[in-house]
């Protein structure tokens, strides 16, 4: 018994030497800056999750930019205008991302199922893409925070950076803001 560990012990240290080998470097490294999304449609099919006050319910709809008014606009599945946001008012702009079970994996994962046939469906999860806008509401003074549930992240990235453009945001990290200008004040003699 001892004799078969010592082997089994010599065995697994000698494969793990030899798995391992030296990696290849590339001599030059290249500065290139990252491409820039494509630019969107200017209609993209989003899920509003809610951050509007008096528009609590989520609805399925479309995001449209709107240049002639300068303001985003969304709209439900008959294409009337539910809100808008002009662009000025938008203080930031920012991609976000949750992983959550979804709702036929949960109900899986709960039926009791013999010799636990059901234990796969517990690690099922699905990566939700949003994009956050946080906004100064012209009409009430107050701010808000509203996200879309949009496709993948590439369309979340294109509308971010579309948004950011129209709406004269500057980037900080993955997402745009605002920057706030201070008003000189005239000093007293």
């Amino acid at each position: 018994m001892r004799f078969c560990a010592i082997l089994f012990l010599l065995g697994a240290l000698a494969s793990g030497t030899f798995a391992q080998r030296a990696r290849s470097v590339d001599p030059s490294p290249s500065n290139k800056p990252a491409p820039a999304p494509a630019s969107p449609a200017q209609t993209v099919k989003a899920k509003y999750e809610g951050g509007i006050i008096g528009y609590t319910k989520k609805r399925e709809g479309t995001l449209t930019f709107d240049d002639v008014n300068n303001r985003l606009v969304f709209r439900d599945k008959l294409q009337k205008d539910v809100f808008f946001i002009p662009y000025q008012a938008v203080s930031a702009a920012y991609p976000d991302t949750q992983s959550r079970r979804p709702t036929a994996a949960s109900v899986l994962s709960s039926v009791p199922a013999p010799y636990g046939l059901n234990i796969p469906a517990w690690f099922i999860k699905k990566k939700y893409r949003y994009l956050t806008i946080n906004f100064e509401d012209p009409d009430t003074n107050v701010g808000g925070i509203t996200s879309f549930n949009l496709k993948n992240k590439e369309t979340v990235a294109s509308v971010m950076n579309t948004l950011a453009n129209k709406a004269a945001l500057t980037q900080r990290g993955d997402g745009y803001i605002r920057k706030k200008t201070t008003a000189q004040t005239p000093s007293n003699p």
